[in-house]
């Protein structure tokens, strides 16, 4: 099975390291990434999606960085 998730954060260092530490696991990157401008909070966000294969069935409940 192949799970998807969807990692953001603020155009800082802590995106590099919240997306370095999800490939450390074995996620690997779906496409580029992607930068949008937050007005609310007048920063830009970073965003990029990861995929996975792991064994077993989905389930609403599953905690995917924990995969």
């Amino acid at each position: 099975m192949k799970l998807y998730r969807f990692l953001s954060e603020e155009d800082t260092s802590a995106f590099c390291h919240k997306v370095s530490e999800a490939l450390s696991k074995g996620w690997e990157l779906h496409g580029g990434p992607t930068y949008a401008y937050d007005h609310a909070n007048g920063i830009m966000r970073c965003g990029q999606a990861v995929t996975k294969e792991v064994e077993g069935g989905y389930s609403p409940d599953m905690k995917l960085g924990a995969q």
